[in-house]
């Protein structure tokens, strides 16, 4: 990259336009660039779960779903370009396969919590659907590469299935969602 990020502020966005990286530049609200926004807080968010003591091959896998997701915002960031491949989201079926093996059936549904570790897998889950809203806008008025659909979906689902490993991995189990609770009359 050389030079190329030795000045940060650069004021060529204080019109509310931003540059992409094909040289073009687009509204800095435009589907696409929320969409860029969106997978680079999910992948903040993943960096907040790494600050957690995590088993050395999760915290492996989850490095690597971060590099994926700067090449999913570098694919976003050049209209036309594809960058995120089949095999990328064939890792992430291998990782939910692995994760879910040793879970026990869901009878009810979960509720975000446990431990703090699982609570952040679950913030990362719902970043995560964000970013997949964001992107299926965007590709209902430009091109976006299947696959990068499918990564984030598929991502939400392992977020989902780690949250509920990382609650067990500290002894804990699923917050279930109480059907039969008291309510307020």
């Amino acid at each position: 990259m050389g030079n190329r990020l030795s000045k940060i502020a650069t004021r060529t966005g204080d019109k509310g336009t931003t540059g992409l990286g094909d040289g073009s530049r687009t509204d800095k609200d435009s589907l696409r660039i929320q969409a860029i926004g969106d997978v680079d807080e999910l992948n903040s968010q993943l960096g907040l779960l790494l600050c957690e003591g995590l088993d050395a091959t999760l915290r492996e896998a989850l490095l690597s779903i971060q590099h994926d997701l700067f090449d999913l915002g570098g694919e976003l960031c050049i209209p036309g370009y594809a960058l995120v491949s089949e095999a990328q989201v064939a890792r992430l079926d291998d990782l939910l396969e692995k994760y879910n093996a040793g879970l026990p059936p869901l009878k009810d549904f979960i509720l975000p919590g446990g431990n703090r570790p699982a609570a952040l897998a679950h913030v990362c889950r719902t970043v995560c659907r964000r970013a997949e809203r964001s992107i299926v806008s965007l590709g209902k008025s430009e091109t976006v590469n299947e696959a990068v659909r499918q990564y984030v979906n598929r991502l939400s689902d392992l977020l989902f299935v780690l949250s509920r490993v990382l609650n067990r991995a500290d002894g804990g189990s699923d917050v279930l969602w109480q059907k039969d609770r008291l309510r307020d009359a």
